[in-house]
C-alpha cells in the first residue's frame, strides 16, 4: 500500500510597487509651526537590506516621514 501526500500550493500574490515621495516631516513642530524641508523623493542612503536603506540621502529623514504611494 502506497501513501500519497498532497501539497497545497498557494497562488502567487500580485506584486505591488511602492514608492516613497515627498518628505512630510514637520521641522517646526516643537515651536508650534509647520515647515517641511522640500525633499521631493526618497533616495535610499544604502543598499537594500541594510539599515542605511531606510534613511533618505537627500534630507536625512527616515523613510516613514515620506508619503507612501502604491
Amino acid at each position: 500500500m502506497k501513501r500519497v501526500v498532497l501539497k497545497r500550493v498557494e497562488p502567487p500574490r500580485p506584486v505591488t510597487t511602492v514608492r516613497y515621495v515627498e518628505c512630510q516631516k514637520n521641522h517646526a513642530a516643537a515651536a508650534g509651526g509647520h515647515i517641511v524641508d522640500g525633499c521631493r523623493e526618497f533616495i535610499p542612503s544604502g543598499a537594500e537590506g541594510t539599515g542605511a536603506a531606510f534613511t533618505c540621502a537627500a534630507c536625512g529623514c527616515h523613510r516613514n516621514f515620506h508619503r507612501r504611494v502604491e
